[in-house]
C-alpha cells in the first residue's frame, strides 16, 4: 500500500536539525506503483538538503518545491518567510527588517494557504505603521511569529489536487515540525547565536534546542527556540498629499499665479512631513512536542503540539509638521491650540517660499510659525499561537489504508497603544527636491526642536485591539489499491473556524480642552522628556509615555465596550481521487491523479451597526475538479501538466457585518458583507524539468495561468436606503443638513465589499540549480541556485470618480503582484567549511487601491518600489559535531519605499539596517 511504501521513499528525503536520515512522514501519498528504491545519498551538509529537496520535487505528481532543514539552518534567514523567498515565485513583505508575509506566483498573502502539521493555520500580528495596514485582518499567515528552527520541512505546492484542503488559489505552504522517528534512536542538538544591527546596540541572542529519543515502538521529541532582537526602522514619511487652500495663512510673498493656484485648490502639499523612528524590543518563543507510537507495522498513532509567541515592545518617535486638519502647515492654529513663546492661539503660518514640480506639488517650501509636533508612542503587541493534533495511520488490509486526523488551533493577538503629542511653533524648511523619497527638514531662525521651553502638551491618544482565531478540524482519508498501479482515494473533513475581534478603540484629544482652558497645566514636565539622539539626521525632544500617562492619571488598559465582531465558518468537504501509474516502455513512465472535491460552507457574522447588534447568515457550496500529470520521459526529463479549480475565502474584515450609518449632508453607510462569495479560480500549468546526472541539480521552465472569478473589492454606490437591507430604525426621525427628512427612498452612499468581474493573470518561472562539478578543483566546489519569475495580470476595481460623480470600473494590477522576481545564491562548500551569498530581488507592486479618485482625493492607489536584498552566510566544521557560523542579513541596508498615487508621490521610506550573527551549533 501507498502509505507503507512511502516510508522507504521518504526515508532519505526528510532532514531535520541534526542532518540525520529521516523516517516516514505522517501523511498518505499517492500509490503509483513506481520503483521506490532510490540511490543512497552520501552527500552531506548544505548540498545534502538541496539533493533531497530536488528528489522530492522530481518524484511529486504536482508542481512542488521543498525546503529541508539543511536549507533553513544554513541560509542567513531570520524566519520562515525569508527562507521561502528563495523558492521560485515567492516574494515577501517585511516588518522591522524581517519577513512577515509571502506572496506566491503573483497573488497576495491572503491567497496562500498555510498549514501547520497538516492543519490550516492563521497567525495574526501587526505593523506599527498605519500605511502598512496595522493589524492583519485577512487570512494571510504572518510568518514572523515562528522561529525557523522549529521546522524541518516546508513544501510549497503550486498545483492543487482533490485530496488537499481547498482555500489556496496561489498555492499551499505546508510546514512540518520534526518527529521522533525522523531520527535513529537518541538525538540532540543545540544552536546558539548572538548578533547586532547597525541601527541598534544589543546582542540579539538566539537559542534553539532539540532532544529526541525512541524506545522500541514509542518515540518522543521536544524542541525549543528563543530569540530576542532589538530593531530600529528609521526614515521619512507623510500622511500622503492633499490639495489645500490657505486656511488663513499668509502667502503674500508668493507670486500672484502661485497664490491663485493655492486658493483654487490646485496645489498639493505633503502632510505630516516627519522624521520617524520605530524601535522595537522583539522576543520570539517557540516549542514543539511530538509523540509517536507504532504498536505494529500496520498501525501508528501520533500527537503533535506546537506553541509560538511573538512579543513586541515598541517605542516610536516622530518630529513632524502638523497644520490644521492634520494636513500641511497651511492654516491657523485656531481655538484649542496653545499659546507658545508668547504667541496667541490664533497664530497662522506664513509661507515665504514655494517651489512646485510639473504636477503642481510642493517639493520645496519655507515656513514661518509652522505647527511642529513631537509625537511619542508606546505600543505593546503579543501573539500567542497553540496547536494540538492527533493522527492515526492504519493499514486495514493488504488493499485498504485509513488515516484519521483531529486538531485544534488557537491564535490570540492583543495590542495596546498610547501616544503623547507635544506642540510648538517655529520656522522650518521642507525640501523634497534633493531626494524625493527622503525629504530634508531644516529648522530656521533660532528654532530648536530639543528646547523644552518651546513645547507644550497637546494631545494624548489611546487604543486597544484584540483578535482571536480558532480552528477545529476532524477528517478521515481512505485509499484502496485497485492493483499495483492504481488506487482510489476518498475522504471527508469537517472544519470550524471562528474569528472574534474587538474593534479598535481610540480616545483622542484627551485633556486638550483642560489644557486649553487652563484648568490643567500644559507645561511639559522636564522629568518626563528626553532628547532623542537615535535618529541619524536630527535630534528632538521626545516623551516618556508611561510617566506622562501616570502624571495625568490615565489608564491605558481601558475596558472594551463589548461590541465584538464575530465570524463563524463551518465547512464540510468530501473528495474522491483516482491515482495511477503507467509504464510506457521506451516512452518512459506516466503518473497522475484525477479527482473532484466538494465543499459546503455556512457563515454566521455578528457585529454592531450604530451600537445595535445584528446577525447575518451566509452560505456557499461548489465542486473543484482537478487533474495532475507527470510524465518521466527519461530518467532526466520530467514533463508536467495540471488543470483544476480552487478557491480562496473572503477576508475576515470583509465578512464582518459591522458598519455605520450616518446622516449629514446625505446618508452614508459603510459595512462589511457576510454574503460574499469566495474567489474562484480555474488554474492551468505546464512545466519541463531536466535533472542533471550525479545529483548536481536541475533546470526547469514552467508556465501558469489563473482565471479568477468573484474578485472582491470595496464598492461605493448610490442606492435607495431601502435597498441596503439596513433597518429604517437607524434613520428614523433624522434629517439631512439641508433639512430633508430621511426615508427608505432617500439616496444613500453605500460602501461595502462586493464580488466583481473576472480577472486573469499568467506568468512563467525559470529555475536552475547546479553544482559546478565540471570545473577543475578547487572551483568544482562552487554551485549556484537561480530562479526568475515573471507574472502579469490586472484585476477590476470599482472606484467612485469624484469628477464624474459616478462609480467606474478601473483595471489595475493585482495587489502584491511584482512583475519580476529574481533569486540568486552562489555557494562554495567543502567537507570542512562553506560560504554562501544570496540576492533576493522583486520589482515594485501595488499595496492598495482607493475607493475614490479625482477631485480632492489624496490618492488613487499606493504601493512599493522594487527592492534588492543581499545576505551572506559562512560556516566552519570544528569537528564532526561542532560547527561555528557567521551570517549577514540585508548587507546593503536596502530602502523600503512606499509611494502614494499612480503619480508616484513619496509616502513612506524606511531603512532597517544591516544585521550580523555569529554562532555555534553542537549535535550529539
Amino acid at each position: 500500500m501507498k502509505h507503507r511504501s512511502q516510508y522507504s521513499l521518504l526515508a532519505l528525503t526528510i532532514s531535520a536539525l541534526l542532518n540525520a536520515p529521516a523516517m516516514a512522514e505522517d501523511a498518505l501519498a499517492t500509490h503509483n506503483g513506481a520503483n521506490n528504491d532510490i540511490e543512497k545519498i552520501e552527500v552531506k551538509g548544505f548540498r545534502s538538503g538541496l539533493v533531497k529537496a530536488t528528489d522530492l520535487k522530481k518524484d511529486a505528481v504536482g508542481a512542488q518545491d521543498t525546503i529541508l532543514a539543511e536549507d533553513i539552518a544554513q541560509f542567513p534567514d531570520l524566519n520562515l518567510a525569508e527562507s521561502l523567498q528563495r523558492i521560485p515565485g515567492v516574494t515577501i513583505t517585511r516588518e522591522g527588517g524581517e519577513g512577515r508575509q509571502i506572496s506566491l506566483r503573483g497573488l497576495g498573502p491572503t491567497f496562500t494557504q498555510v498549514q501547520l502539521n497538516g492543519m490550516e493555520a492563521l497567525g495574526t500580528s501587526d505593523s506599527p505603521m498605519d500605511n502598512r495596514g496595522n493589524t492583519n485582518t485577512s487570512r494571510a499567515f504572518d510568518f514572523n511569529i515562528f522561529a525557523a528552527e522549529l521546522f524541518n520541512q516546508i513544501d510549497v505546492k503550486k498545483s492543487f489536487s482533490a485530496d488537499m484542503d481547498e482555500g489556496g488559489i496561489g498555492g499551499t505552504v505546508a510546514l512540518r515540525t520534526a518527529k521522533p522517528f525522523d531520527y535513529d534512536g537518541f538525538k540532540g542538538a543545540v544552536n546558539v547565536q548572538a548578533g547586532d544591527n547597525s541601527q541598534t546596540s544589543d546582542t540579539s541572542p538566539r537559542v534553539a534546542f532539540l532532544l529526541s529519543n525512541t524506545w522500541g515502538d514509542f518515540g518522543a521529541l521536544v524542541s525549543l527556540a528563543y530569540s530576542n532582537r532589538n530593531t530600529s526602522e528609521q526614515g521619512y514619511n507623510n500622511y500622503r498629499w492633499r490639495y489645500r487652500t490657505t486656511g488663513g495663512s499668509d502667502i503674500s510673498e508668493l507670486d500672484a499665479d502661485t497664490q491663485q493656484a493655492i486658493n483654487d485648490n490646485q496645489v498639493r502639499f505633503s502632510r505630516g512631513n516627519r522624521y520617524s523612528q520605530y524601535n522595537a524590543d522583539q522576543s520570539r518563543t517557540g516549542a514543539t512536542l511530538a509523540l509517536q507510537y507504532r504498536p505494529s507495522d500496520t498501525l501508528q498513532f501520533g500527537v503533535d503540539a506546537l506553541y509560538g509567541q511573538l512579543d513586541s515592545d515598541r517605542h516610536e518617535y516622530h518630529l513632524q509638521s502638523r497644520g490644521s486638519q492634520s494636513s500641511t502647515n497651511l492654516g491657523c492654529a485656531g481655538p484649542g491650540y496653545l499659546t507658545v513663546n508668547g504667541k496667541d492661539n490664533s497664530i497662522c503660518s506664513r509661507l515665504t517660499d514655494l517651489q512646485l514640480n510639473e504636477r503642481n506639488e510642493a517639493v520645496y517650501s519655507e515656513w514661518e510659525n509652522a505647527a511642529i509636533h513631537s509625537e511619542s508612542r508606546h505600543q505593546q503587541a503579543t501573539t500567542d499561537v497553540s496547536q494540538v493534533a492527533l493522527n492515526m495511520d492504519w493499514q486495514l488490509n493488504a488493499d485498504l489504508a485509513m488515516q484519521a486526523y483531529v486538531g485544534h488551533m488557537e491564535s490570540k493577538f492583543d495590542t495596546n497603544s498610547a501616544k503623547v503629542y507635544l506642540e510648538s511653533f517655529g520656522d522650518m524648511t521642507i525640501d523634497y527636491s534633493q531626494d524625493p523619497f527622503y525629504a530634508t527638514n531644516t529648522y530656521n531662525n533660532g528654532y530648536d526642536p530639543t528646547d523644552i521651553d518651546a513645547f507644550k502638551y497637546h494631545e494624548i491618544d489611546l487604543g486597544r485591539e484584540q483578535v482571536d482565531n480558532s480552528f477545529d478540524i476532524a477528517k478521515v482519508d481512505f485509499e484502496y489499491a485497485l492493483d499495483s498501479f492504481q488506487s482510489i482515494e476518498f475522504g471527508a473533513s469537517y472544519k470550524q473556524y471562528e474569528n472574534q475581534g474587538t474593534g479598535y478603540q481610540e480616545q483622542t484629544d484627551r485633556l486638550r480642552s483642560q489644557w486649553s482652558d487652563g484648568s490643567v497645566s500644559d507645561v511639559v514636565d522636564p522629568d518626563l522628556v528626553f532628547i532623542n539622539h537615535g535618529f541619524d539626521k536630527q535630534s528632538w525632544l521626545s516623551t516618556q509615555v508611561y510617566g506622562t500617562l501616570d502624571k495625568f492619571n490615565i489608564d491605558r488598559h481601558f475596558a472594551f465596550d463589548g461590541e465584538d465582531d464575530n465570524v463563524t465558518e463551518d465547512t464540510l468537504a468530501l473528495y474522491a481521487q483516482y491515482n495511477f501509474f503507467a509504464d510506457l516502455g521506451d516512452a518512459g513512465e506516466l503518473r497522475g491523479n484525477l479527482g473532484v472535491r466538494y465543499y459546503d460552507s455556512d457563515i454566521t457574522s455578528k457585529g454592531y451597526v450604530n451600537h445595535e447588534q445584528v446577525s447575518v447568515d451566509g452560505a456557499y457550496s461548489g465542486s473543484l475538479p482537478t487533474l495532475n500529470l507527470a510524465w518521466s520521459v527519461t530518467d532526466n526529463l520530467v514533463l508536467r501538466a495540471n488543470a483544476g479549480k480552487n478557491l480562496t475565502r473572503p477576508s475576515l474584515s470583509n465578512l464582518t457585518v459591522s458598519g455605520t450609518v450616518s446622516v449629514e449632508d446625505d446618508v452614508k453607510i459603510s459595512s462589511g458583507n457576510p454574503n460574499l462569495k469566495p474567489y474562484e479560480s480555474n488554474n492551468y500549468g505546464v512545466a519541463a524539468e531536466y535533472y542533471f546526472d550525479n545529483q548536481t541539480g536541475y533546470i526547469a521552465l514552467s508556465y501558469f495561468r489563473k482565471d479568477i472569478d468573484n474578485f472582491i473589492f470595496n464598492q461605493t454606490a448610490y442606492v435607495p436606503y431601502s435597498d441596503t437591507g439596513f433597518s429604517t430604525d437607524l434613520i428614523a426621525g433624522q434629517t439631512t443638513s439641508d433639512g430633508m427628512a430621511v426615508t427608505g427612498g432617500t439616496e444613500t452612499q453605500w460602501t461595502r465589499p462586493v464580488n466583481m468581474d473576472d480577472s486573469t493573470f499568467d506568468g512563467w518561472e525559470f529555475a536552475l540549480q547546479r553544482d559546478f562539478d565540471f570545473l577543475p578543483a578547487p572551483f568544482n566546489n562552487f554551485g549556484m541556485i537561480l530562479n526568475y519569475t515573471h507574472a502579469a495580470g490586472d484585476a477590476v476595481y470599482s472606484v467612485f470618480d469624484n469628477d464624474l460623480g459616478e462609480t467606474v470600473a478601473v483595471n489595475k494590477p493585482f495587489l502584491g503582484l511584482s512583475d519580476h522576481t529574481t533569486n540568486i545564491t552562489l555557494y562554495y562548500e567543502t567537507d570542512n567549511w562553506g560560504a554562501r551569498v544570496s540576492m533576493a530581488e522583486r520589482s515594485g507592486y501595488l499595496n492598495s487601491v482607493s475607493t475614490e479618485r479625482g477631485g480632492t482625493a489624496d490618492e488613487d492607489e499606493n504601493g512599493y518600489h522594487g527592492t534588492r536584498y543581499w545576505d551572506f552566510s559562512a560556516h566552519y566544521n570544528v569537528s564532526e559535531n561542532l560547527k561555528v557560523t557567521i551570517e549577514g542579513v540585508n548587507l546593503s541596508n536596502e530602502r523600503e519605499e512606499q509611494y502614494s498615487s499612480s503619480d508616484d508621490r513619496p509616502y513612506n521610506t524606511t531603512e532597517s539596517g544591516r544585521t550580523f550573527y555569529v554562532g555555534a551549533s553542537y549535535q550529539f
